[in-house]
């Protein structure tokens, strides 16, 4: 798997836009966020349509072209220097299409932000821009506002990168061991879903691989790995991070079937890592190589995720 662009590191100063390519945004929530990335000394930029609801369908946070339009418009703006996700939901496959990724590509390389249904995008930008990106917790997102080590590792990784390219997660081996490999990854649900689309990687394999997801049943966790594996998504993978699996089923019941669907596969993997939806979720640099101990419950990056 090949190594992807890094983007420039953020400075104090820094415009920062926030899209909404997904579900509705709560004003208050938003708006709490803003004041942290302002506390950063960041000047944060919201796009027009971030506020907006569908008029038909309200999980959506506007229609799917304003959306794109907004996405797209950041992008390329070279006024700003970073793109942040408000919130995840649902909707980005349905607007993914409707950029203009020669343009997007044309404005060259900058940091983006976000998790949960910003996977199908993590996955586009690594297809279509050859681009590392950041899972990591979003300004209108509970987490973001409320919890300091949420704040404070995304924070690192944005201005002082080269402090965390050990991510000490504390978590604990499902299969021991260390592996070598180009993280990818986030909620498996959005990686099942893309298969087969313009913007989804043939194959997983050479990557350490971060899976998480949120109020899924254990059976709906096994379709998707089900389906990874029967499309042979999964082969020559060289270690697996598991994340938070928060609304799920307990832990000690979905356990068994993460076991049985990843046991198999020979690599190391590393359960409860803390990121994803999980409180004071860490953030994953996306299209870093980078060593896995799943022992240790370390991840390695060769260097910083932002130059």
């Amino acid at each position: 798997m090949a190594e992807l662009v890094r983007p420039h590191r953020l400075a104090p100063g820094a415009r920062v836009a926030v899209v909404a390519p997904s579900g509705p945004v709560p004003q208050e929530r938003l708006q709490a966020g803003l004041d942290v990335l302002r506390g950063w000394d960041l000047d944060p930029v919201v796009a027009p349509h971030v506020l907006d609801r569908h008029g038909t369908l309200p999980y959506l946070a506007g229609t799917d072209t304003d959306r794109a339009r907004d996405l797209q418009a950041a992008w390329c703006d070279p006024s700003v220097d970073a793109v942040l996700c408000a919130r995840g939901g649902y909707g980005v496959q349905r607007m993914a299409d409707l950029l203009d990724w020669e343009a997007m590509r044309a404005a060259g390389p900058k940091v983006f932000v976000g998790f949960s249904d910003i996977t199908a995008l993590h996955e586009a930008f690594a297809a279509r821009l050859g681009l590392v990106t950041l899972h990591g917790p979003m300004p209108a997102a509970h987490d973001f506002i409320k919890n300091a080590r949420a704040q404070e590792h995304l924070k690192a990784t944005l201005f002082a990168p080269e402090t965390v390219r050990v991510i000490a997660s504390g978590g604990t081996p499902l299969v021991p061991g260390r592996a070598r490999g180009v993280t990818l990854g986030g909620s498996v649900s959005l990686l099942a879903a893309e298969l087969g689309t313009p913007h989804a990687r043939p194959r997983a394999r050479g990557g350490l691989l971060c899976l998480e997801d949120v109020a899924e049943e254990t059976y709906r966790v096994d379709r998707y790995l089900t389906q990874l594996l029967r499309a042979g998504w999964l082969d020559g993978v060289a270690g697996v991070l598991l994340g938070s699996w928060e609304e799920c089923d307990p832990y000690e019941v979905l356990r068994p079937l993460l076991a049985d669907r990843l046991g198999g596969l020979g690599v190391p993997v590393v359960e409860d890592f803390g990121f994803g939806h999980c409180e004071g979720a860490l953030t994953v640099p996306l299209g870093v190589p980078a060593e896995l101990d799943a022992d240790a419950g370390t991840l390695t990056l060769d260097r910083p995720a932002l130059r």
